[in-house]
């Protein structure tokens, strides 16, 4: 495996839920973190990690973000997409308000920042890309398909960018969890709060991931708490 010492990773969604656990993480594993937030100035930077403004529905954020990253750490080595919304938008749903906001979100976000950020990766010769999709980028769990088609959106990004940077050394991964205890799970009552998959976890899950070689690339991991499989 590779070593997480100094590796600089890129975070998406790290104030809070599953970004924020990955980042913490990261930062445990010896990774330098460039965390991004909406509101930055409500963290306290260190050496390891740096907080900076990243809003998903801004297009020119994700530039100066990894302008600001490159400034401050030199490099860029990972990239992971964590960060998403839901919306009700079923497939009876006339006004596409909401379908066009998870669009932007969970799907021209993340493509816009992998597309920034894979000259760096590609130089790097080991850069790694960490999708977390949802298992509703495997099948239609529940019907608001709005989601689940932006989920199946980045099923396939995930697999471009793999295809097309394999020769270069990087390793995209499409990490698809079920119900997750975050803000955005814990309003379920299809799962008991105590029955899902915890943050923590699914982090410790995309560390490995991270630090697997090139001679051990992973397509993708379901992560789930029901036996839906």
């Amino acid at each position: 495996m590779l070593s997480g010492t100094d590796r600089v990773a890129m975070v998406t969604g790290a104030s809070r839920g599953i970004g924020r656990a990955v980042a913490d993480r990261l930062v445990a594993g010896g990774f330098r973190v460039s965390a991004g937030v909406r509101e930055p100035a409500k963290f306290t930077q260190t050496d390891r990690i740096a907080y900076f403004r990243y809003d998903a529905e801004e297009p020119k954020s994700a530039d100066a973000w990894l302008a600001a990253t490159i400034e401050r750490f030199g490099t860029v080595q990972a990239l992971a997409n964590v960060a998403g919304i839901i919306r009700p938008y079923t497939l009876y749903t006339e006004d596409d308000a909401n379908f066009d906001e998870m669009w932007r979100v969970n799907v021209k976000a993340p493509l816009r920042l992998i597309r920034l950020t894979l000259p760096h990766l590609k130089a790097s010769g080991e850069g790694r890309i960490v999708n977390v999709v949802s298992v509703s980028g495997k099948m239609l769990a529940s019907p608001v398909v709005g989601y689940a088609a932006t989920k199946h959106a980045m099923m396939a990004v995930t697999t471009a960018v793999r295809r097309d940077a394999w020769k270069d050394g990087v390793r995209a991964t499409a990490i698809c969890p079920g119900f997750v205890l975050t803000d955005m799970g814990a309003g379920s009552t299809r799962v008991a709060q105590n029955d899902m998959t915890k943050a923590e976890d699914l982090a410790e899950m995309i560390h490995t991931v991270l630090l697997m070689p090139n001679t051990a690339g992973v397509p993708e991991v379901i992560v789930d708490c029901l036996d839906q499989w």
